[in-house]
């Protein structure tokens, strides 16, 4: 017992350390035999080390080999130190809310350590998506960046770097047109537009018709900030700046585009060509003047828009839908697809940002529906709110609170109904990319109840305070009716596309078409509206048409009084629409072919006389096929010559074959504009 009693002594007596005033010999070495850190055994084993080199009391005591290594350096801070308190609990705030740890206030600004904010939703975070980018701005000139190797340098340099970004040329570097290969290629060189601007007083006409026929639809400009601009440019010219020049030009051709040619002879005393020619050349060489690929102003990005808008029916739609994926990069560049609400620009930033960008994305769907290649800003690329239902003279620069929002009919009713619109696509646009162009009851069934909601809450918000008598809201009622009644067209068109429908389900597809015809042709015919019929000509009705035509052209189906009825339809769309006639693009053709084709298998009663449009496509087909039977004779050919039957099938036959006119894609159709 004794011998066990010493031996547990001594055992503690090694794991204690020396006390400091130990006359042992560990304890008087010098400093320079003492490590810095614990050896590898006593780390191990988790007792104290007295950190004696070579070897420390603990390891001698139990014969074990005493190995000091050093500990791996600390991790660096993932954020800078620099971070205050404030900001550190607003992140973690945020991060908590994301997680869906902490509910979100219902006003944010009750927050003490943050100045007052309207509430920002970001869709991404719903989505999980990580917040990566940053906003620069400076001076009315804003740019995005979301590279990590960009942030890191705006860190250090971010002034150097914004001046050489923002079509600036750079000391020492000579002014010429190869510096922008893509600018020169298209537009040209740089350009004087001295001789282009008008006199003062047609400047201000311009203006004024701008404000009138274009404005209350694209909403892109603050009147009372774009007023100042075009009275200074117009009594001042030469003192312009690249950048006014850019917008005040794209108002001028928009302007006289939304014209007729009486009405531009008349207010000018020249021709509409006349005048639609010099503002065009002017818009295109203000672009390059103010280097409009490196821009990062605003009212530059909103001349092109306005000119992409003005030119989308007098473009190939080819070229047009890359002239519009220019403008989708330089909105990125920008940062417009991400809403800023909550990174300090000032209300008025914010709501012109807004209403730019979501003037954008229909006008991108419009360029990839006509030339079906399809939409550039993908749905889960963006995340920008809509716009507030603001008057504009609720709205001015360097404003620091939003003012209250209105209730009911404001000057955005249009702009912001078609928002809602364009909404739709978010919910319905991937899933019919993924279901191709035949969708399954269930999927149409689901995607009919999203219409329906959906007019439900543009009924709610702007429809029920609608007054028929004013022009815009007559407009944004027929707008609405035709949009959703396309959406209900189209999500059951395959079958009629492929023949495989029947007679119940035909009749219910005529039906909701011939509403959008009907719709169509109240819009041309209410005299009031004759100020946006440049707008309601950009609406192509080729799903209406086909289906009634190919229904037409299916003998029997409709009664003998429907089937006139029907034709009188086809030829009022024909009538208000003359660009069907003299369009060469393939959706145009497709519905004249079919239309001829129905005409020659089901024309109405003998009690109407052949309408004109008929005898164009008519005469149009026989030059066709006059010119085909002439080069085949020409080449030496002894096939016999070739028939009219041949361009369409047998008078009686149902099947129409458009599939190999119609060639696009399920979703390019849902962005309208």
């Amino acid at each position: 017992m004794p011998p066990k009693e010493n031996s547990r002594q001594s055992t503690q007596l090694v794991a204690i350390a020396p006390a400091p005033n130990s006359t042992s010999p560990a304890s008087n070495r010098p400093p320079s035999k003492t490590m810095p850190y614990n050896c590898q055994s006593c780390v191990r084993r988790k007792v104290k080390c007295d950190r004696i080199k070579p070897s420390c009391s603990a390891c001698r005591s139990r014969g074990l080999e005493c190995v000091y290594q050093a500990p791996a350096p600390p991790r660096k801070r993932k954020r800078p130190s620099s971070e205050d308190i404030h900001d550190r609990l607003a992140r973690y705030e945020r991060l908590l809310q994301e997680n869906g740890l902490l509910s979100s206030p219902e006003n944010p600004s009750s927050s003490p350590f943050e100045p007052p904010k309207s509430k920002c939703v970001d869709s991404r975070a719903s989505r999980g998506t990580p917040l990566t980018g940053k906003l620069l701005s400076e001076k009315g000139k804003s740019r995005y960046i979301d590279s990590r190797v960009w942030l890191d340098a705006t860190e250090v340099g971010i002034h150097e770097l914004s001046v050489t970004e923002e079509g600036q040329d750079p000391p020492g570097n000579c002014n010429t047109p190869t510096e922008d290969p893509l600018s020169a290629a298209l537009l040209g060189t740089r350009h004087n537009l001295s001789k282009y601007h008008p006199s003062h007083e047609d400047a201000l006409k311009l203006w004024a018709i701008y404000v009138e026929n274009v404005e209350p639809i694209c909403k892109v400009l603050h009147v009372p900030t774009a007023t100042g601009v075009v009275s200074a440019v117009s009594q001042q010219p030469t003192t312009a700046s690249k950048t006014d020049e850019c917008l005040v030009f794209a108002i001028y051709h928009f302007a006289v585009y939304s014209m007729s040619d009486e009405d531009c002879q008349r207010t000018f005393t020249q021709p509409r060509t006349t005048l639609l020619s010099r503002y065009q050349a002017a818009v295109r060489h203000a672009l390059v003047n103010a280097s409009w690929l490196k821009t990062a102003q605003l009212p530059v990005l909103q001349a092109y828009v306005l000119f992409l808008t003005a030119i989308r029916n007098q473009t190939d739609p080819h070229s047009f839908w890359i002239w519009t994926g220019v403008a989708v990069r330089l909105a990125q560049r920008m940062g417009l697809h991400r809403d800023v609400e909550c990174l300090g620009l000032s209300p008025f930033d914010v709501e012109m940002r807004r209403r730019l960008f979501w003037q954008l994305g229909p006008l991108d769907g419009y360029a990839g529906q006509m030339s079906g290649t399809g939409i550039s800003i993908s749905p889960d690329n963006w995340d920008t709110q809509p716009p507030r239902n603001l008057n504009d003279n609720q709205l001015y620069p360097g404003m620091t609170a939003y003012p209250e929002e209105q209730k009911g009919a404001s000057e955005m009713i249009f702009f912001l109904a078609k928002t809602e619109l364009s909404r739709l696509y978010n919910r319905t646009g991937v899933k019919l990319v993924e279901t191709g162009t035949t969708m399954q009851p269930k999927d149409i069934l689901i995607l009919e109840r999203l219409v329906d909601e959906v007019e439900n809450v543009i009924e709610c918000k702007y429809l029920r305070y609608c007054d028929i008598i004013n022009p815009l809201h007559f407009l944004t009622l027929g707008v609405v009716r035709y949009a959703l009644n396309m959406v209900r067209l189209r999500t059951r068109s395959s079958p009629l596309m492929k023949q495989i429908i029947d007679d119940e389900q035909r009749m219910e597809l005529c039906t909701v078409a011939q509403s959008i015809l009907d719709t169509d042709c109240a819009l041309f015919a209410n005299p009031n509206l004759k100020q946006f019929h440049w707008h309601v000509k950009t609406f192509f009705l080729w799903d209406a048409l086909i289906c009634i035509l190919t229904s037409l052209g299916k003998v029997g189906f409709f009664s003998p009084p429907d089937r006139t009825q029907r034709w009188h339809k086809i030829a009022e769309v024909y009538s208000n629409r003359p660009g069907i006639l003299e369009s060469r693009d393939g959706l145009h053709s497709a519905v004249c072919k079919v239309t001829l084709k129905a005409w020659e298998a089901n024309p109405p009663d003998g009690t109407i006389d052949e309408p004109t449009f008929i005898t164009t496509l008519r005469s149009r087909s026989e030059v066709k096929v006059y010119n085909k039977v002439d080069a085949t004779q020409n080449a030496g050919s002894i096939e016999v010559p070739y028939p009219f039957d041949a361009l369409f099938d047998p008078p009686n036959s149902v099947d129409l074959n458009f599939d190999e006119y119609l060639n696009l894609g399920a979703a390019e159709w849902l962005w309208w504009d």
